[in-house]
């Protein structure tokens, strides 16, 4: 349950406190991501090494924030719009520096990153019409965000994981099956939607 909480000693403001950095921290991972691949002075394998071990310990903040709120007792309405935009941002911001990269498919990526701009924009309309609880996250997207994240460091590292896991062909296969799973959970969302659109639109 998220609420706002006055700012003490014991409680920080919300902009401010440990979980809320935690979720900032993952948007300031974006470049961080991104320039380790511009740094002349690392082999390709060093930088397919960093990028990829910075990758897991960022998406781990997602799991880390979540529960140190509630354990902290300090959920917030902030905390609860920024998680989600900064999970969207790691994962385009990889996406897109993995097509350029040529590692990842354009249209698998295209898929991904227009269903998140789409149900985003869903959530937001839904929410204004007061109908959030039917676009609530669902089974689906939980399976979906797994499967990416999976797919991303793999091909992040680019290589044969501990000599055997040829890590591009299981990360092309495993993000086609996130595009597959991004597809259904957005036509799962439109169908909960679209009777609450019409219900409110009479």
């Amino acid at each position: 349950m998220d609420r706002r909480l006055q700012a003490t000693p014991h409680n920080p403001p919300m902009f401010f406190n440990l979980p809320t950095l935690l979720t900032w921290a993952r948007i300031v991972a974006i470049p961080l991501i991104v320039g380790v691949f511009y740094l002349d002075s690392l082999s390709p394998v060093e930088q397919n090494v960093i990028a990829t071990a910075m990758f897991i310990v960022f998406a781990l903040t997602d799991w880390a924030d979540g529960y140190l709120a509630r354990k902290l007792n300090q959920t917030s309405a902030f905390g609860a719009f920024l998680d989600p935009v900064a999970d969207k941002f790691l994962v385009c911001a990889s996406l897109l520096v993995l097509v350029h990269m040529d590692r990842a498919d354009v249209f698998a990526a295209l898929i991904i990153i227009g269903r998140e701009i789409a149900i985003s924009s869903l959530r937001e309309w839904m929410a204004i019409i007061g109908a959030t609880k039917s676009v609530a996250v669902h089974m689906i997207g939980k399976v979906k965000t797994m499967v990416q994240m999976i797919a991303i460091p793999f091909l992040l590292y680019d290589g044969r994981l501990l000599g055997l896991v040829d890590t591009r062909l299981w990360g092309s296969w495993l993000l086609w099956i996130s595009a597959v799973l991004t597809v259904w959970s957005m036509v799962y969302y439109l169908q909960k939607a679209i009777p609450e659109i019409r219900a409110r639109s009479r």
